[in-house]
This record gives C-alpha cells, sequence and structure tokens, in this order.
C-alpha cells in the first residue's frame, strides 16, 4: 500500500537528529501532511497520552525516531533509565499504532544491537548470536525488543513495520551537551573550545556556554568557573583529552543521508520485500503453497506460519559500510576547526566496542547508497555547529 502525498505521517522525535532530517526530507518530498510532538506537549513513556494522541489525529504512517538517547558515560550512569524509557516508548508508540490502524510503521534502532564481538562488517544475521557491549547493553536490548515487535506485528498481522538500524549519525540538530552526547560532536565542541581558550574569545566561549550549559554552567560564570568545568571534560587552552586509546574502528553516516534512506525504505519497501515475496505472499494472500487450511486459519496474519521456518532478522542496516578510527575521526575534527594545540587520548578510559562496521548489501539491494563521505560530513557538522 503506497501512500499518497495527503497522507497524515506522525514523525515521533521531529526535533531531534534523525526526526528533523526525516521530516525536513518528507517535506522535500510533497508530503506536507506531518504532525509532530515535542516532549512537552507529548511524553511518549505516558501510555495514556500516547493513546489521546492516536485517538485525535489518526496517522496513516508513523516514524518512531524518538528515544532516550547518549554515548558511553550516560548509557553507564542511567542504566535503569535507558531500558525502561526506551521499552515505554517503544511499547506506547507501535501498540497505539496498531490499534489504530497504521499499516506503515517505521522503527529507528542502532547497531549497538549488535554483540561486542560480531564478525565484521556485521550483517543483519549476526543480532543475538554472542554477548553485547556492556557499556549499552540496557539501550541494545531496548531497540532489539523494538525490532523484534516490528516482525512479530508482521508476522501475526501482515502490517508493514521496518526497522531500521543506522550506524552512528551526525549532521544539523546533533547534540553537543558534553554530559551526553555522542562521539563526533563532543569531540568537535571540545576541539573548537580548546582552540577559543587558547584564541582568548571569552565572547563566542560564552555564547557557546549560553547555548548548551555543562553541569549548570553557562555563559554568565566567571572565566575560572567555565575553565574549571571544561578542564573536568578535557578541556584546557589549546590541548583536548579524549576517551580511549583512539584506536576503535567506526563508522559514520551523515544525518540528512540517514533520513533519505528511511523515508525511501517507508515509501517503498514492504516486509515481503525482505522476507521473500514468494513465501511471504503465499501465506498472506492465501495463495496454494500455504493449503486452504492455513489460509483460513490465519487469515490477515501474514506469515506466522510454522511451514513457512524460521522469519527473523527482517531489520536493514543503514550505513555507509566504511570506517575509520577515532584518531583519524579527531584529525579530521582538527584539521576541520583550524586547531593547533595537543590532542591526548586517556586509555584509562573505556573504548567501547573495539569495532563496528556493518554490512549494508541488504540495503543496497533495496535501492539506496549514501551521498554524503565523512570529510565532507565533518565540515558540514562544523559549519552548522558555528552557526547554532
Amino acid at each position: 500500500m503506497a501512500l499518497d502525498k495527503n497522507a497524515k505521517i506522525y514523525v515521533a522525535g521531529h526535533r531531534g537528529l534523525v526526526g528533523s532530517a526525516i521530516w525536513n526530507n518528507l517535506l522535500q518530498r510533497g508530503y506536507t501532511n506531518l504532525i509532530g510532538r515535542g516532549h512537552k506537549e507529548l511524553d511518549l513513556t505516558d501510555q495514556y497520552a500516547v493513546r489521546k494522541f492516536f485517538d485525535e489525529e489518526r496517522p496513516d504512517a508513523v516514524v518512531l525516531a524518538a528515544a532516550h538517547v547518549g554515548g558511553i558515560m550516560a548509557n553507564s550512569l542511567y542504566r535503569a533509565d535507558f531500558i525502561m524509557e526506551n521499552m515505554k516508548i517503544q511499547c506506547n508508540v507501535i501498540g497505539e499504532a496498531y490499534k489504530h490502524g497504521v499499516q506503515r510503521l517505521l522503527f529507528l534502532g542502532s547497531t549497538c544491537i549488535y554483540p561486542k564481538n560480531a564478525p565484521q562488517p556485521m550483517t543483519e544475521d549476526c543480532l543475538l548470536t554472542s554477548p553485547l557491549e556492556y557499556t549499552n547493553e540496557e539501550y541494545a536490548i531496548a531497540k532489539i525488543a523494538g525490532l523484534k515487535m516490528c516482525e512479530s506485528y508482521n508476522l501475526q498481522y501482515g502490517t508493514n513495520y521496518i526497522a531500521v538500524m543506522p550506524t552512528n549519525l551526525y549532521g544539523p540538530n546533533d547534540n553537543f551537551h558534553l554530559e551526553n552526547s555522542h562521539v563526533m560532536p563532543a569531540m568537535m565542541r571540545k576541539v573548537y573550545l580548546a582552540k577559543l581558550l587558547n584564541d582568548g574569545d571569552w565572547s563566542t566561549i560564552r555564547k557557546d556556554m549560553d547555548r548548551r550549559p555543562v553541569e549548570g554552567v553557562d555563559g554568565s560564570a566567571s572565566e575560572e568557573q567555565i575553565k574549571v568545568i571544561l578542564a573536568k571534560y578535557g578541556i584546557e587552552t589549546n590541548k583536548v583529552t579524549l576517551w580511549g586509546t583512539g584506536t576503535p574502528l567506526r563508522e559514520f553516516l551523515w544525518s540528512e543521508d540517514m533520513a533519505d534512506a528511511s523515508v525511501h525504505i517507508l515509501l517503498n519497501v514492504n516486509f515481503s520485500d525482505i522476507i521473500g515475496i514468494e513465501k511471504y505472499s503465499s501465506v498472506h494472500y492465501g495463495n496454494s503453497a500455504a493449503g486452504t487450511t492455513d489460509r483460513d486459519t490465519n487469515a490477515g496474519r501474514g506469515g506466522a506460519i510454522p511451514s513457512l521456518g524460521e522469519i527473523r532478522n527482517c531489520h536493514i542496516n543503514v550505513g555507509t559500510g566504511k570506517e575509520l578510527t577515532i584518531r583519524e575521526l579527531s584529525e579530521l575534527v582538527v584539521n576541520t576547526v583550524g586547531f593547533e594545540g595537543e590532542v591526548v587520548f586517556d586509555s584509562t578510559k573505556p573504548d567501547g566496542t573495539p569495532r563496528k562496521l556493518i554490512d549494508v548489501s541488504k540495503l543496497h539491494s533495496l535501492g539506496w547508497t549514501h551521498k554524503v563521505e565523512i570529510a565532507d560530513g565533518v565540515k558540514k557538522l562544523f559549519d552548522w555547529y558555528r552557526l547554532n
């Protein structure tokens, strides 16, 4: 079932890194009947509020880009929050979407769902084959539950709820807050602030701190207070300290590329395209391969039939299939910012997963490939950050 240009599409998390990019991509494609609610307007962890929202709005399609997210430090400190809040969001939105007749839903996950020591590059089939990375285990388990919800609704009810697992994302509206941001924006802000300290550009430093206070310290604080709090996060005059050894390999995808892939999948990809049209349609449309008994017993159920065998790992990796080390990334950021100081890696701090490269063969087979390469993307991100 294709979505016409008048379809009402709810983008949960429409102000975030991914959600805002998806929102803009839909607008560019002519989909203007979009719904978004900020956290203050709609708390997605509140089941009754979510039900009321779906009762009133009745969206035709849903993009679930809202999540409780953060880096290694936040994942380590707030483990209960990460699993509980993400599970609540997913259960509420996916459950109410089904109850209100939503046929198309796109669920945004993360490649942290894969085992810490998964074979590289990671295919969709390495899910649940060995232990997860401990530092973000709770978030990963929540996201695995979300993709399994999508898969299970499709198999039981014949819906098109597709789960995509993007690699590390960066781009406009990224989170640059030092306490809970991901590696690239945190690194970029640290390097930029260290340069500003060296330049003695306190006007710009204060603007930056006003925009994104650090542990409550904003631009109105004294120079000494600002220096103390920045030093806590490894930011000194012309010197930056980064966590880990710099050796882990990471893949990065420009958020607007991710949005384009997401909308491509939302509009053009059906569950049957992922698991094999013949296997799926023989059940969903009651063809002879399923047999009369199966068809009658499972009318409208889409595929939950033992004779089809095990259907799993129906999610889609979204990335570039290319990687670089954290140290190489820091060199790109340093060159882009024009930083001439020292970058030090603190090997007493955790590295996280040693390598996280995904196999994007399934994505390519569905008709999409990335456009923005990492060197250009870092420049684009720094330009956006300075303007914001």
